[in-house]
């Protein structure tokens, strides 16, 4: 079983295009989504439609939450930054339809696959214990453990804070896929990664936040396989070009 885990596309369809372009000359058996699929960049709804094609198994993450239920009507922004947010989120949802949006909003927090060894692999936006609250790089063990619940699963496949990493805290693996489509350019070089050549409310905040843009220069995924009683990870760089 190999898989494909991405997360934090934000709507950016072509980065997703390149990803997936590049995972199909690898091989994949499963796409994994964690989360934050389609907002707020510019082709939410090739990005849906994309992943309906590849029969990706999808997460819900704290801008598909604010897409879904999100009141427009009762935030008031704070800023010219804020009030553009609200804009682009209203145009989005207009773009989705009501169909997508009803279907953003039935998306499950976690998702839970039986790995080939007995273990058991958990799909998640942010973290066991708060589907909404990312596990960082940069946090201590204490903080990781505090987030990871009662129940984490063998290995967590999270997103979220669009920085990969891949961690064992506690017993359990914790492999953070990093962002598609908003991955910051600051934080190339923080990650163990393979290079390849593929030549005002919470949500509102959090949901709307941009660390970077579609055009940054790549874009981040990661191969999770079980082989011969080893999970083997893969992290990579997909390099993008300006229009991504």
């Amino acid at each position: 079983m190999r898989l494909l885990c991405v997360s934090d596309i934000h709507g950016h369809a072509d980065a997703l295009a390149a990803v997936l372009a590049t995972a199909e000359r690898r091989g994949y058996s499963q796409l994994l989504v964690a989360g934050d699929l389609c907002f707020p960049g510019p082709k939410p709804l090739e990005t849906w439609r994309r992943l309906t094609q590849a029969k990706a198994v999808c997460v819900q993450g704290v801008s598909d939450r604010a897409l879904a239920t999100l009141d427009i009507d009762r935030v008031r922004p704070r800023s010219e930054h804020e009030r553009a947010r609200l804009d682009r989120l209203a145009a989005t949802r207009t773009e989705l339809g009501e169909l997508i949006l009803a279907r953003l909003a039935r998306l499950a927090p976690t998702f839970r696959l039986p790995l080939e060894d007995g273990g058991e692999l958990v799909l998640v936006h942010g973290s066991p214990a708060d589907p909404m609250e990312p596990i960082s790089h940069d946090m201590t063990d204490e903080e990781v453990l505090s987030l990871l619940g009662d129940d984490p699963a063998d290995v967590v496949i999270c997103g979220g804070s669009h920085v990969p990493f891949d961690r064992m805290v506690g017993g359990v693996r914790i492999i953070n896929v990093g962002s598609v489509g908003e991955a910051p350019c600051s934080m190339r070089g923080e990650a163990d990664r393979a290079r390849i050549d593929a030549g005002g409310s919470g949500a509102l905040a959090r949901g709307m936040a941009v660390h970077g843009a579609g055009g940054t220069g790549h874009a981040d995924a990661t191969f999770v396989e079980l082989r011969a009683g080893e999970l083997r990870v893969e992290q990579l760089v997909v390099p993008l070009g300006r229009a991504a």
